[in-house]
């Protein structure tokens, strides 16, 4: 285990806190990739799993407008950050950590 966080090649704020989470993105070595989002944390029911939603903008060809849809993702919720309900959160793509889940939380941007 590494005794520092680890640079993910991301700018985001540092974890202060230290875990043996195997699959933390700063003291282990999980991977990050592909894309990267925003939303806000709606449950943490389950053990190391957070449900986050965020909103994306759909364009309807038909009638030249737009509308919102939600989108609900399970990530992993590292031992390092620990994000709460309400709060609003940065995650990122990462290889399957389970059936369900492909993102992990990297940064807490507060409620």
């Amino acid at each position: 285990m590494r005794t520092e966080p680890r640079n993910i090649g991301i700018k985001v704020n540092l974890p202060k806190k230290k875990s043996e989470d195997k699959h933390d993105p700063f003291y282990n070595n999980l991977g990050i990739r592909g894309r990267i989002f925003t939303g806000r944390v709606i449950s943490i029911k389950s053990a190391k799993t957070a449900k986050v939603e965020f909103e994306r903008i759909f364009p309807i060809k038909k009638y030249e407008r737009y509308e919102k849809r939600r989108t609900r993702l399970l990530v992993h919720n590292p031992d390092s950050l620990v994000a709460e309900v309400g709060e609003i959160v940065r995650f990122a793509e990462c290889r399957p950590i389970s059936k369900t889940k492909n993102f992990v939380i990297i940064e807490r941007l507060g409620k």
